[in-house]
């Protein structure tokens, strides 16, 4: 009785699923938003950044605010085919404490940024961070967003980030908040390679 009701039941949610991909037909880059107070917004772009060379797709890596070039992913995926990895940052503001330093950063990482979005050889972008730039000022939004809605057809962009703003969020195809629920580093524990690193 149980497994006739699952299999039924099972078998609406299979009708159900496969009429919404019949109905998925447009094919073209897309803008995903990865924000929210939560970790693993980075971490999780870096696994789509796994999935585009699974396909042989060449990938584009700004990461702004964060100046680390010891981390696993950056070691791993810096010397991989296909990837352009560029570590764009100074720090976080409370390191760098002067917003004039962290505007000018923040632009010259831009200019880093744009030719990859111009780029329709780059099949993968990830703007590691973008958020807090626009968020704070650091870049113009509109012009930012313009040159992201401006791309190559085909090019998926990854943004990530907590406090995505509006703006960003209205011109995203899929937007993901990470939730904090809990976190270790409030227990005491530092920082672990593998996976904070």
């Amino acid at each position: 009785m149980i497994d006739s009701r699952h299999h039924a039941r099972m078998q609406r949610r299979k009708a159900v699923v496969d009429a919404g991909i019949a109905c998925a037909t447009v094919e073209r880059g897309l803008l995903l938003v990865l924000t929210g107070n939560g970790k693993g917004k980075s971490s999780s772009a870096f696994g789509m950044v796994a999935r585009a060379l699974g396909h042989g797709m060449k990938v584009g890596v700004a990461q702004f605010i964060k100046s680390r070039s010891d981390t696993g992913e950056e070691a791993f995926f810096s010397r991989q085919p296909g990837v352009e990895w560029h570590v764009l940052g100074e720090g976080f503001t409370w390191e760098t404490q002067s917003r004039e330093q962290d505007i000018a950063t923040a632009r010259r990482g831009w200019e880093v940024a744009q030719r990859m979005l111009a780029d329709p050889a780059i099949d993968l972008v990830v703007l590691d961070e973008l958020t807090y730039l626009l968020k704070d000022g650091y870049l113009d939004q509109v012009a930012v967003l313009a040159a992201i809605a401006a791309r190559p057809p085909m090019q998926h962009i990854v943004v990530t980030g907590r406090g995505a703003t509006p703006a960003l969020v209205e011109l995203a195809d899929t937007v993901s908040e990470i939730a904090d629920i809990k976190h270790a580093y409030r227990a005491g524990v530092k920082a672990q390679k593998g996976v904070d690193l």
